[in-house]
């Protein structure tokens, strides 16, 4: 199984959104608030290049917002 990280802030309506789909498709994943966690907010923006949320890790790649056909490819799930 893929390792899954999302990096997230608690008043983010499409992180809400992205964590829902993964649970939908019962994928696991580690949540990050980077409100919370500076290390990992600064990790965020160095590897993915955004400051925005969400930013969902794959196995090491990284995708900025809730983008529905990349998260499916990388997880290789059935649309």
């Amino acid at each position: 199984m893929a390792k899954v990280r999302v990096f997230f802030t608690q008043m983010c309506p499409y992180c809400v959104t992205l964590k829902e789909f993964l649970k939908e498709h019962h994928i696991e994943f580690e949540e990050v608030d980077v409100t919370q966690d500076e290390a990992a907010q600064k990790e965020m923006i160095e590897k993915s290049g955004q400051m925005e949320v969400p930013v969902v890790e794959i196995d090491g790649e990284f995708i900025a917002g809730f983008d529905r056909g990349k998260i499916t490819k990388l997880l290789k799930l059935k649309e």
